[in-house]
């Protein structure tokens, strides 16, 4: 299927990925996003070595290894600062054969979108339909414009307007039962060392730092909350007041963030879906398969999607609707196994159950890592190059 045309709607971390991929592959790729400017949502992202092979195979090694952290090693303290478990990740790194690397979403996507190159995209287009026949698929826009080509590639996030054509019906979000705050910091010894990724947990609440490149972490704090809780207007006196008598280090990063620059985010899942394709229309990244962040796999199952779709199109000359029938073959079962697995992991660190949260604080106690990382290590192994 030489000289094929795809339309990709959403220019986020799945989509660029995915256009750079099938451009590589010889196809004419246009981007298509709503928004007027790019700013990604969330502050910061863990990108394991399932994801980030497959942007060394794009060519893209040197670029994300450049604006990554370097993240060697793991902590778990408790709330009051004492270590629980401390270990280096280069067992992991040896068994996967690449390190992770978490970056700032920005970066991240400004890399992207220079490899597939700018002019390309096209902002402030808002999808609100798809229609196709049986040789072409057309986004259609808010302002009435209209997009064809050979296949249309819905990558418009959790909130996906796409989503409900493929399923067939309005595809209702749930609510994971907590909020989380995130945002990037300078990097500093008296937060956390800069080489390691440092989580203090407790009361079924989290606070988190990752080196990222730049010299910053990337920092979230977790707190389980109902729906119904309304964001206050003094964001750092809120988080004092959920993360008092927290160690020093959370109380200097709750007093040093910029509240002006920290999202709150009330986190949602999607139950998987019964399909990820309809005909000449495919889904991908958080339109397909939205899950909570508690495994750190959402960016990449999003790349991997990415990987695949190019795979099964340059692999397949059957039909564009075949290769894409074994995409969702391929992509579907994975991708509902990391919805269900972190939606498990956000219960139990977030305290739904506060017997299993407590055991798994005294789980933590007892860990060298090797638990910790033959479950990060099980995960990525189930994806490309492994």
């Amino acid at each position: 299927m030489n000289n094929l045309k795809a339309i990709v709607v959403g220019a986020g971390m799945g989509g660029l990925t995915a256009a750079i991929s099938l451009q590589q592959a010889g196809y004419t790729v246009e981007i298509y996003d709503r928004v007027r400017e790019l700013r990604p949502a969330g502050a910061g992202i863990s990108l394991w070595s399932n994801g980030i092979k497959v942007l060394n195979r794009l060519g893209l090694g040197a670029e994300i290894a450049q604006i990554g952290g370097s993240m060697e090693r793991m902590a778990y303290l408790t709330h009051d600062g004492r270590c629980l478990s401390d270990f280096s990740l280069t067992p992991l790194v040896e068994t996967v054969g690449q390190c992770p690397y978490p970056v700032a979403r920005t970066d991240l996507q400004q890399m992207l979108l220079q490899a597939f190159g700018a002019k390309n995209v096209t902002l402030n287009t808002r999808c609100v339909a798809v229609e196709q026949t049986d040789t072409t698929a057309t986004a259609v826009f808010a302002d009435g414009q209209r997009a064809t080509g050979d296949l249309v590639i819905g990558a418009d996030g959790t909130h996906s307007v796409i989503r409900n054509y493929v399923v067939g019906e309005t595809v209702t979000r749930r609510y994971a039962g907590y909020v989380n705050w995130n945002g990037l910091i300078a990097a500093a010894p008296e937060l956390a060392p800069d080489n390691s990724w440092v989580i203090y947990v407790g009361n079924g609440q989290r606070a988190s730092m990752m080196p990222v490149g730049g010299g910053r972490f990337y920092f979230f704090l977790d707190v389980p909350l109902s729906s119904a809780v309304q964001p206050q207007p003094d964001m750092r006196a809120e988080l004092s007041h959920y993360f008092a008598g927290w160690a020093t280090p959370v109380q200097t990063l709750i007093q040093r963030l910029n509240p002006d620059q920290t999202n709150r985010v009330p986190i949602h899942d999607v139950e998987p879906l019964s399909q990820l394709v309809k005909g000449r229309v495919a889904l991908l990244g958080d339109a397909a398969h939205s899950s909570t962040p508690d495994l750190g796999q959402g960016g990449c199952q999003a790349i991997e999607d990415a990987w695949a779709l190019t795979t099964n199109l340059v692999t397949t000359n059957i039909s564009v609707a075949d290769a894409l029938k074994r995409y969702e073959a391929e992509r579907k079962e994975r991708t509902a196994e990391i919805i269900l697995k972190a939606r498990e992991r956000a219960d139990m660190i977030h305290g739904k159950v506060l017997e299993k949260t407590e055991q798994w604080y005294g789980e933590l106690a007892q860990e060298d890592g090797g638990r910790i990382m033959a479950a990060i290590a099980k995960i990525i192994q189930k994806g490309p190059f492994h």
